[in-house]
C-alpha cells in the first residue's frame, strides 16, 4: 500500500509501511550545486526523490537512479513516469558495487567518468551500531547491511569525471571517517554543512560536498537551522520547501 506525498513541484508514491523519504532528501537535493550538470547519478535512490527534485533543478541534465530493493525501484519508476521525465530519468536495478559489470538496460548511459554530480543519503548506521529495524526494507535504508561507506564513496569516485562532485548527508560522528575513505578513493571534501533542529541544538546531520581530484581545502559552511524556537520553520527552510533553484 503506498501513499500519494508532495514535495515542491515532486508528486511521489512511496510505502505506507516501509522505508519513506525524510526532510534529509530536500536538504541534500538543495545542497547540491554545480554551474553547470549534464549527468547525474543518485546512489540509494529509494523512491526516486532526490533525483527528481535534481532533474527540475537542472532541466538539460540527465539522471540515473540506482536502486537495489525492488520494490523501492519499481516506485522510483512510477514516481518518474508520474513526474512526465521519463525522457532524462531512467531507474536502474542493480547493487552499486556491481555498477561497474552491469549490462542491463540503460547500460551505455553508465560509463565511468563520465558524471558531474553524484548524490547519495547512504545507510547512517555501522551494523553493529543500534538496533536493526525489523522491516527488511528500513533496515537496509538505514544500516549498512548491503552498503559500506567504502563501497558507496569508491563507486562515487569511479563514475565521476575529473572535478566531478559527490554530495552526501550522513552522521556528525562519522566526519572523520567520512574523510579519509574520501581521500583514500581520490575525493578531496571540499565543503561541509552542518543541520541543527534549532539554533541552540548540537548539530544532527552534516551536509558534504567532495571533489573528484579536487585540492586541498575545506570551507565550513554556516549551520542550517530547521526550525525557529516557536517550533516554525525558518525562513531559509521556507525557501527549500517553497522555491525551485532559486531558493536551493
Amino acid at each position: 500500500m503506498t501513499t500519494l506525498d508532495f514535495l515542491r513541484d515532486i508528486k511521489v508514491h512511496q510505502s505506507r509501511n516501509g522505508y519513506r523519504f525524510s526532510i534529509d532528501a530536500l536538504l541534500l537535493a538543495s545542497f547540491a550545486e554545480r554551474p553547470v550538470v549534464r549527468k547525474i547519478a543518485d546512489f540509494g535512490a529509494g523512491s526516486g526523490i532526490i533525483g527528481l527534485l535534481l532533474a527540475r533543478k537542472y532541466p538539460g541534465a540527465r539522471v540515473m537512479l540506482i536502486e537495489l530493493q525492488d520494490n523501492l525501484a519499481r516506485l522510483a519508476e512510477r514516481n518518474v513516469a508520474l513526474n512526465g521525465l521519463e525522457d532524462r530519468v531512467r531507474v536502474i536495478r542493480t547493487d552499486i558495487k556491481e555498477l561497474s559489470y552491469y549490462n542491463g538496460f540503460g547500460a551505455s548511459a553508465l560509463r565511468p567518468l563520465s558524471f558531474d554530480l553524484v548524490v547519495s543519503n547512504p545507510p547512517y548506521r555501522r551494523m553493529k551500531s543500534g538496533l536493526i529495524n525489523p522491516d527488511d526494507e528500513k533496515a537496509i535504508a538505514r544500516h549498512e547491511i548491503l552498503l559500506s561507506m567504502n563501497d558507496l564513496v569508491k563507486s562515487g569516485s569511479s563514475f565521476l569525471q575529473h572535478h566531478g562532485r559527490l554530495c552526501m548527508i550522513h552522521l556528525p560522528e562519522r566526519l572523520a571517517e567520512i574523510i579519509t575513505v574520501m581521500t583514500d578513493n581520490g575525493l578531496e571534501v571540499k565543503r561541509v554543512r552542518s543541520v541543527h533542529s534549532t539554533i541552540t541544538a548540537d548539530a544532527k546531520m552534516l551536509l558534504i560536498e567532495a571533489a573528484k581530484g579536487g585540492r586541498a581545502g575545506m570551507k565550513i559552511e554556516k549551520p542550517l537551522i530547521i526550525y525557529n524556537e516557536d517550533g516554525s520553520y525558518t525562513d531559509e527552510m521556507k525557501g527549500h520547501y517553497g522555491c525551485g533553484r532559486s531558493g536551493a
